[in-house]
Formats: C-alpha cells, structure tokens, sequence
C-alpha cells in the first residue's frame, strides 16, 4: 500500500498496476461514446473551473471516464470508494499515475480504511458531491456541520441512496440541493435493469461457475434490477420465483410469468438467492434454517445488509472459504450455505460490475447532473430534484447516434394535433 506522496496524495494498492489499468480504462471508453462527447465539451467549457469535487463511487474502468471528464472541465476532484469489494486496483492506480487524481480505494479495505477514506474526502471541503449511497452526504450532515455553506449540492445514482436523502429531507437536515439521478429514465431503465441482470449473473457464473439452466433462483424484489436479474435468469435456462412486499410489484411479476411467493415459502424451494431490495435483513435466521443444502445466496443491492449474516453466523459451526469469494458456512443442523462476495454486491465483488455501454447513459447523467448544479447555483432549494427531462432525452439521443440508429420526428400536422382539444375522431 502507498501512502502519501509529496506531490499527491493518494492511497491505492500498488501505482505499478498503472499501465494495466490505463489499457482497460481506453477499452470501456470505447462503449462510452456519450460520456466522450460530454468530456470533449467540458474540455472547452471548463464548467467546474474552481470547483472542488468529490466522488464516492465504484472505482471501474467506467467511473474513471467520468473522473476523467469531470477533470476536463476543471475540476479539483478527489475520489474514493463506495464499496470495499468494488474497487479495480490498477484503475485506481492508472488515475493516480497518468491522470493525477487523488484517489483513495483499496479492493478489500476493511471498514476502518472506508470510513476514513470518507473522512479524507470531505477534508477536501468539496462543493459537489457525486456520492453512491448517501455514506459521503450523511458523514457531512453528522459530522462536519461547519462545511455545509460549502456545499452546492450533491447526486445520487443508487436506489439507497436515494432513500436516504428522502429520509434526511423529512428530518429536516438536507440544507442543499440533491439531483436524483437514479430515476433519470436513461439510468434506470438501462443501468438497473439491464446492467443489473448482465452483471449479477456475470459475478455469480465467476465465483461460483455453476451451471444456472435447470436451477430455481429466488430473486427478492421486483424493482428495476430485480427485473433485470429475473429476465437474465430466466434467458439462462433458470427457473425462477420471485419475493416481494409491493402487490403492484408482485402483479406486475405474475404478468412477466414468474412465480411469486412469500420468502417464508421460497426459502426451501431455491438453489440460489439474489437479493436486489435496497432494505434490510429480507434473507433472515428462519429461512436459513430451511434451504437446501448448499443453498447459494447472494446480494446485489448496495450495502451488506440485505443477508442477515450476523444470524447465518450465529448458526454456523464452521465457516470456510471454498473459492475466491466464496464462503460455506457448515450449519449445526448438518446442512451449508454458501455466501459470495461476503453478502456486498456480486456483480463488483466477483466481476466487473455494469458493462460500460450501460454505464455510459449512467455517468453521462452524472456528468449533466454536477453541471445542473453549478449552472443553478443559489436558485434550487434544499431537496430532491429530477434530472431534467431534456437532458435526459438528449443522452438518449446522443445514445442513439452513436448506435448509428435514426427515429422519426412528429410532422406539423401531428404536432398540431397532439396540442389542440379541438379535434376528435
């Protein structure tokens, strides 16, 4: 591990891991061709000129183009990791070396690193936020109180997230404003569902390489990437139940042709678990006590705590590890559960997280989000805001552009009729 450079501060695994790194940073900005046409605008524009930047996010080959873009339009950014498991060492290391970001993100740092690692970031009393699941903001708003007039505002891209600055909202402590951009149309439809489905399977097929046709895979929770995980699963020959709280949800699941049970029901029934809720403790004690045998489970929500690994623990006679990220606890009732990833995110953990066509809508919201916020400096109130619905269009035609595909346009005549109350059948 480094520590602090005399020039730049840092702290990555190994900055040798650079030029490894920079390789596979070009290579995801291939299928990032939004993001692209954003940074070559801020190159020009310079829109975070003077403006000190922190972000808290997954350290990917992805999210270093969003590093690198925001650094083109001139901002002093720092970043650190959102998850202890999801950092990529040599993409931590590339924008450490050749593009002299400070970042801070280790792959397996214990939570003693991660919590100081947010303290180091608000040391650099930044102006804006990019934050994935609210830790950053929170630790602002407990801790460091005197730097509150600094802030602009702050985005958040995680469905967590997002329940958090509500909560922080309704206690009357978010004194800025908050851009949403988890439900930006171009996130969530994209980078929930489809990165969601692709990656959760990519990092359990890795950890585990078991053969997914033929297996039941409970899925808990029918939101966005559950839809995702659900579809992907099913398109790989598995059978699949799906758990939820919502009944329009759970409707909507029965429609899409999934089987829709109570967990209590499902838990003897599933091969694998894949939790995608964004709440707490939905795989509990009781139903650990009636899987099979070798029952796999897995998270792919934001935080651990989706898996009451402290219960699977506490029944546990002997805990092993049996592949890399792959844990088997031996039970006293003589069965085991497997756990991957240690119950944080498999498709980070395990794989390499969303695939950068996806994550190109993703961080071109960020990107246009941090940008809403400076050029509305001092008119938004403290809150929650939308990522307004030009932008997101406009990512979605740039989108397409760059796919080489074209969409008609609404002729006088039509535009004429959809605006008047005039004309019936």
């Amino acid at each position: 591990m480094t520590a602090t450079s005399p020039r730049l501060k840092h702290e990555v695994k190994d900055l040798g891991l650079a030029p490894l790194g920079r390789q596979r940073i070009e290579w995801a900005g291939r299928e990032m061709p939004v993001l692209r046409q954003i940074r070559d605008r801020f190159a020009q524009e310079k829109p975070f000129a003077g403006i000190r930047l922190v972000a808290c996010c997954h350290v990917t080959t992805e999210t270093a183009n969003l590093a690198i873009a925001l650094k083109a339009g001139g901002a002093d950014a720092v970043l650190i990791a959102s998850n202890p498991l999801s950092t990529q060492d040599d993409v931590a290391a590339c924008l450490v070396t050749d593009y002299e970001i400070p970042v801070f993100a280790i792959k397996g740092e214990d939570n003693e690193t991660y919590n100081r690692h947010v303290q180091i970031a608000l040391d650099h009393r930044p102006n804006i936020i990019i934050d994935d699941g609210c830790d950053v903001v929170a630790t602002l708003v407990q801790e460091r109180q005197e730097q509150l007039a600094d802030i602009i505002g702050t985005t958040e891209e995680t469905t967590t997230g997002i329940v958090r600055l509500r909560a922080m909202f309704r206690d009357g402590v978010l004194s800025f404003p908050a851009v949403n951009v988890n439900d930006a149309d171009t996130k969530h439809f994209f980078d929930n569902r489809y990165g969601t489905g692709q990656s959760t399977l990519d990092g359990i097929i890795r950890a585990t390489n078991v053969l997914l046709a033929g297996k039941t895979i409970v899925v808990v929770g029918y939101g966005w990437c559950g839809k995702g995980t659900a579809l992907r699963a099913r398109g790989l020959g598995a059978n699949v139940i799906v758990t939820e709280i919502d009944p329009i949800k759970a409707i909507e699941a029965i429609m899409d042709g999934f089987r829709v049970l109570p967990m209590a029901e499902a838990a003897p029934q599933g091969d694998l678990f894949i939790t995608v809720t964004g709440n707490k403790h939905v795989i509990r004690g009781e139903h650990f006590d009636v899987m099979k045998d070798g029952a796999i489970v897995c998270n792919s929500g934001h935080f651990d705590i989706e898996i009451d690994l402290k219960a699977l623990g506490a029944k546990a006679k002997e805990v092993k590890t049996v592949r890399p990220f792959t844990e088997e606890y031996r039970l006293q009732n003589g069965k085991s559960v497997v756990v991957l990833g240690q119950g944080r995110l498999i498709n980070l953990a395990a794989a390499e997280g969303h695939p950068s066509a996806v994550m190109d809508m993703s961080f071109a919201n960020q990107a246009l989000g941090c940008e809403y916020l400076v050029k509305n400096q001092g008119n938004l109130e403290p809150g929650i805001h939308s990522i307004p619905t030009e932008v997101d269009q406009e990512i979605a035609r740039l989108k397409l552009q760059a796919m080489g595909i074209k969409i008609d346009t609404l002729t006088p005549e039509q535009i004429e009729y959809i605006n008047s109350w005039t004309s019936g059948t």
